[in-house]
């Protein structure tokens, strides 16, 4: 799987949960800087088909090949957005469209403007003296050098998943519901038919620690508020394959669960010792 990550840092507060106002004002710069339509709209669009905002926020059933990644409640933006597969080639709009957005569109009903801001590549500075110096080579490819039979998992925000037509929480999640998640996020973002996880699964989660975190969003488009509640805190997994261990690795990176474009489901793999 090949990845990019651009990462933002500004010296201002943000909202408790900032994915919501990320994706918005992210998807208004975007169109700004992609549309080549005089109507500025979507519907019947002769250039729909190879428009980069058309396929990130109007496909119907279309997968997400980005997500949104951050913590919850920090006292100034650092986040990160993911691209993945095709994708990757379309970083310098999206670094145009974030350009765009925090220096002219503005961040907030207040559309608060930025002139001072830091922009990575891959956790390289690639802004400096009023320049854009994108590296020669962004691309990457996601690799896994260790492996640990026990593990500890953090969920750092809200993780999302439905079973038999509802969220799961603390009480009946199953590290089978995790592992399946993270699979067919994969095999999506690989433009391959989802199957359930093919191998045997042996890990067994032996302790939890998690809360269901109550979270909304606000959608302007659809004007209305919607949940995006989920469980947060860790669980400790004893006697995992290096199978299993891999694909929890690669949530690290793609997300778990619903909802990942806006940054939920991020998680973390550390080592139980």
């Amino acid at each position: 799987m090949i990845f990019t990550k651009l990462s933002i840092i500004i010296n201002a507060k943000p909202p408790y949960f900032i994915g919501s106002q990320l994706r918005g004002a992210f998807g208004y710069a975007l169109k700004k800087v992609v549309c080549i339509n005089p109507s500025f709209t979507c519907d019947g669009c002769f250039a729909k088909d190879s428009c980069l905002y058309y396929d990130f926020y109007e496909k119907k059933n279309s997968f997400h090949s980005y997500r949104f990644d951050f913590e919850l409640g920090l006292n100034y933006y650092d986040f990160n957005l993911y691209l993945f597969e095709d994708a990757v080639s379309k970083l310098p709009y999206v670094i145009s469209a974030f350009i765009k957005l925090l220096g002219e569109v503005g961040l907030g009903r207040d559309r608060l403007k930025f002139s001072n801001f830091d922009i990575f590549v891959n956790n390289t500075l690639i802004n400096k003296n009023g320049t854009i110096q994108l590296p020669q080579n962004y691309t990457k490819t996601f690799t896994i050098e260790n492996y640990y039979q026990d593990v500890l998992i953090k969920f750092i925000t809200p993780l999302r998943i439905k079973k038999n037509n509802r969220f799961l929480r603390d009480d009946n999640i199953e590290l089978k519901d995790i592992i399946n998640s993270i699979y067919q996020r994969q095999m999506k973002l690989l433009g391959k038919d989802y199957r359930k996880f093919p191998y045997k699964m042996k890990g067994k989660i032996v302790k939890k620690g998690l809360n269901y975190k109550q979270l909304t969003r606000r959608s302007n488009r659809q004007k209305t508020t919607m949940n995006l509640d989920g469980l947060i805190g860790e669980i400790a997994i004893e006697g995992l394959t290096k199978e299993e261990y891999n694909i929890l690795r690669i949530g690290e990176l793609v997300g778990v669960g619903k909802s990942t474009v806006f940054g939920l489901g991020k998680i973390e793999i550390k080592e139980s010792k």
